[in-house]
C-alpha cells in the first residue's frame, strides 16, 4: 500500500513515480532544446488529417460536392452577411448568390450560349467579376481568367487555347476587344460587355439583359454532367517558352483549395484585404475561394496601393492580408507614420518575401503573424511555413513527404538540366545545397498539365529520377533545405523571370521585338537591379541594316503588344546575338554583365515612359538607378 509508507524510507515505487513526474515535468523543457519544432509539427500533422478528412467527406457526398457548394451553404446559412465590399459598396451573401442567378438567367437565354460551354472573363477586380464567375460555375462552364493587362497577339492567343464560345468583357476593355474583334467574328464567338448598350457590331451589352432576369436558383440538372476531373478554370502561367499557358484547374483541385485559408487560421470573422489580380492563383484561389469556404467578408481593391493600404485596413477592420513580396517591399518603402501600427492586421498570408522585408515589415507594422507558403498554378506540391521561420517558404517533414513524394535534385544551370549519373538517375542534392524541386506524380499529387499545349506539358514532366520509369513534375524552382528542415526558394530555372509580381516569358517578349520594324534578333532576359525584387526585363537586339533604331518607334511597339511588366526597360545593341552550338540564346555572361554603361562596351538603351521612347542610358542615369533615387 503506496499510501501506508512510512516517512524517511522510501521505495522502489516511490522512486518510480518520482522519476516519471520529473520526467513529465522535463519533456517538454527538452522538447523545446532539442527538438524545438516538435509541437509544431504536430500541429501541423493534425491540420493535414483534419483537411484530408474534410476533403474525403465531401468527395463522397451525393449529389456531387463543388466549390460553388460550399458558397450555396455560406449564402444560405449567412444570407446577410457582407461577402465583398467595393469601393464603398458591401454586397451580402445573399446579394451575391441572388446577382449570379441574374447572369446565368441571362447568359442561357442567350442564344450563343449553351450551359457548359467554356468562357472567358476578361474583367479587372471589382465585384461583377466574381458574380459572373459564380453564374457559370452554376451552369457547369469552365471559365478562363484572362489577364487583362494583355492585347493584341496575346489576347488572341489566351482566349482561343481553351476553346472558348464566349467572350464576358469589362466595358474599360472594350478597345482591347475591338482590336481582336474580326478575328473573334471569324469564329462565331458571342461576345458579351457588361454595360447596358454597345455600339460596336459585333459586341452586345449585356447588364441591361441581367438586370431584366430573374434571380431564381438555377437547377442543379444543369451541372449535372460536372465531375471531378471536368475544368473548373483555366489560369494562364507563363512558362519557359512561348506565349501564356493555360494552367488546366479542375474541380477536384479547386475543391482541395477550398481549405487554403482556413488551414492557416483563418476565421469565419475575419475580414481580409484582396487587392491580388482575380486573374491571379493568389486571388483567385486564395482571396476569393478560400473566404468561400471560411464565410468571410472580403474588401476587394481594383489594384494595390501603397499608399492606400493601410488606411484601408483601418477603415474596414480588415484582419488578413495577402502580399506578394513586391507587396511588402512597397510598403516597407512608404514615409513613416505614427500610426504604422494602428490596425487589426493579425495575420499575412502570401509568398515571395525576401528575409529582410519580412523583418523590416513586422519591425514597422507590429506583430503580424506572416504566414508565408510556396504553391504553383499548375503544380502538385506546396509548403507552409507554419513554423514562422523568417525567410522560409516552408518546412519539410515525415508526414508531408509521405503524402507528396518530392526531392531536391543537383541541376547544371549552364545546360539547363538536371545532373544524371551513368545509370541515368537524377543525383539528390546534399542538405543545405541548392537543387531542382521535382514531385512525384500520383493520384493524390496529380499534374493535369495545359490546356491545348501537350509540348508544354510534356516538358513539365521529368522521368527516371530516383529510379527507372518514376514520373515527377519540374517545377523550375532552385531550393535548399537547410539542417532545421526548412526549405528555401533560390531561383528560377529557364528562361521565365519575374517582375511586379508577374512571370515574365522571355520567348513572348522576343517575338514580340522581332515583329518590329528596326529589330532582326531579340535576346531577352531578366536582371536584378538594387532595391527591387524579382528581376527586370533587358534585351540585347540586333538591328537591321535598312532600318536604323528608333526608340520611339520601338516604344510605339512594345506598348501596344506588352502590358508595362513585360516590357524590356533596357536595350542592348549588339552586332550579333550570341548562340550555343545547338542555337539556344547564351544568357548567363549578360545577365551577369547586366546594365551597367561603365562596363558594357555596346549601346545601351532605357526605357522612358514620359517620353514614349527608348533613351541612351548614361552612367548618371545608372546612378541614379543604383542608388535608389531613381525607381523602375
Amino acid at each position: 500500500d503506496l499510501w501506508s509508507i512510512a516517512p524517511g524510507k522510501p521505495s522502489m515505487e516511490m522512486f518510480l513515480i518520482s522519476a516519471i513526474l520529473a520526467a513529465l515535468l522535463l519533456a517538454p523543457f527538452a522538447l523545446k532544446t532539442f527538438c524545438p519544432y516538435a509541437w509544431m509539427d504536430l500541429l501541423y500533422f493534425g491540420d493535414l488529417v483534419r483537411i484530408l478528412v474534410r476533403f474525403v467527406s465531401r468527395r463522397r457526398r451525393r449529389p456531387l460536392f463543388f466549390a460553388l457548394d460550399r458558397f450555396l451553404e455560406q449564402s444560405s446559412a449567412h444570407p446577410d452577411r457582407p461577402f465583398v465590399v467595393f469601393e464603398g459598396e458591401s454586397y451580402t451573401y445573399a446579394y451575391a448568390d441572388k446577382r449570379s442567378n441574374r447572369i446565368a438567367h441571362a447568359l442561357r437565354s442567350h442564344r450563343g450560349y449553351e450551359a457548359g460551354d467554356t468562357v472567358a472573363l476578361f474583367m479587372g477586380n471589382e465585384p461583377a467579376f466574381m458574380f459572373t464567375w459564380l453564374a457559370l460555375a452554376k451552369l457547369g462552364s469552365p471559365v478562363a481568367l484572362l489577364n487583362h493587362n494583355i492585347r493584341s497577339k496575346s489576347l488572341l492567343h489566351c482566349f482561343n487555347c481553351c476553346k472558348a464560345r464566349v467572350l464576358i468583357a469589362a466595358p474599360e476593355l472594350k478597345e482591347a476587344v475591338e482590336d481582336v474583334l474580326p478575328s473573334l467574328m471569324e469564329q462565331g464567338v458571342t461576345i458579351l460587355l457588361m454595360s447596358k448598350q454597345c455600339d460596336t457590331p459585333g459586341i452586345e451589352g449585356f447588364s441591361d439583359k441581367v438586370d431584366q432576369a430573374s434571380d431564381a436558383p438555377l437547377p442543379r440538372s444543369l451541372r449535372s454532367q460536372i465531375t471531378f476531373k471536368s475544368p473548373a478554370v483555366y489560369i494562364y502561367t507563363s512558362g519557359t517558352t512561348g506565349l501564356p499557358k493555360a494552367a488546366l484547374v479542375n474541380q477536384n483541385r479547386l475543391l482541395t483549395a477550398l481549405v487554403v485559408l482556413s488551414s492557416n487560421g483563418v476565421k469565419t470573422n475575419d475580414v481580409i484585404y484582396l487587392n491580388l489580380p482575380l486573374y491571379h492563383t493568389a486571388g483567385f484561389i486564395i482571396g476569393f475561394i478560400g473566404s468561400i469556404e471560411t464565410g468571410s467578408t472580403i474588401i476587394l481593391k481594383r489594384k494595390f496601393s501603397a499608399s492606400q493600404f493601410w488606411d484601408d485596413c483601418r477603415k474596414y477592420n480588415v484582419t488578413v492580408i495577402q502580399y506578394i513580396g513586391e507587396v511588402m517591399r512597397y510598403l516597407c518603402s512608404t514615409p513613416k507614420k505614427d500610426n504604422d501600427k494602428d490596425h487589426k492586421v493579425r495575420l499575412a498570408i502570401g509568398n515571395g518575401v525576401r528575409a529582410e522585408i519580412w523583418r523590416e515589415f513586422t519591425r514597422r507594422f507590429g506583430n503580424i503573424q506572416i504566414r508565408e507558403f510556396y504553391a504553383s498554378t499548375e503544380g502538385n506540391v506546396g509548403f507552409v511555413n507554419y513554423a514562422g521561420k523568417t525567410g522560409a517558404i516552408g518546412r519539410v517533414n515525415f508526414f508531408h513527404k509521405m503524402l507528396f513524394p518530392y526531392a531536391l535534385v543537383q541541376y547544371d544551370t549552364e545546360r539547363d538540366e538536371p545532373i544524371r549519373d551513368a545509370n541515368g538517375l537524377c543525383l539528390e542534392a546534399p542538405r543545405g545545397e541548392t537543387g531542382l524541386l521535382v514531385s512525384k506524380i500520383t493520384d493524390i499529387a496529380p499534374f493535369v498539365g495545359y490546356a491545348q499545349n501537350e509540348e508544354q506539358t510534356e516538358k513539365k514532366r521529368l522521368r527516371n529520377v530516383l529510379k527507372k520509369g518514376d514520373l515527377y513534375f519540374n517545377t523550375g524552382d532552385l531550393m535548399r533545405i537547410d539542417e532545421d528542415n526548412f526549405i528555401y526558394f533560390q531561383d528560377r530555372v529557364g528562361d521565365t523571370f519575374r517582375w511586379k509580381g508577374e512571370n515574365v516569358a522571355t520567348t513572348e517578349v522576343s517575338d514580340i521585338l522581332t515583329i518590329s520594324d528596326c529589330l532582326k534578333e531579340a535576346n531577352v532576359y531578366g536582371v536584378q537591379v538594387p532595391g527591387h525584387e524579382g528581376r527586370i526585363g533587358m534585351a540585347a537586339v540586333t538591328v537591321n541594316k535598312d532600318t536604323p533604331f528608333d526608340g520611339s518607334k520601338l516604344y510605339d511597339h512594345v506598348a501596344s503588344y506588352l502590358p508595362s511588366y513585360a516590357r524590356p526597360r533596357f536595350i542592348r545593341i549588339q552586332n550579333a546575338v550570341e548562340v550555343t552550338g545547338t542555337f539556344k540564346q547564351m544568357k548567363m555572361k549578360l545577365v551577369e554583365e547586366g546594365f551597367d554603361p561603365g562596363l558594357i562596351q555596346d549601346p545601351l538603351y532605357i526605357l522612358d515612359d514620359r517620353e514614349r521612347s527608348y533613351k541612351p542610358l548614361t552612367a548618371e542615369v545608372h546612378s541614379a538607378i543604383v542608388s535608389g533615387s531613381m525607381k523602375l
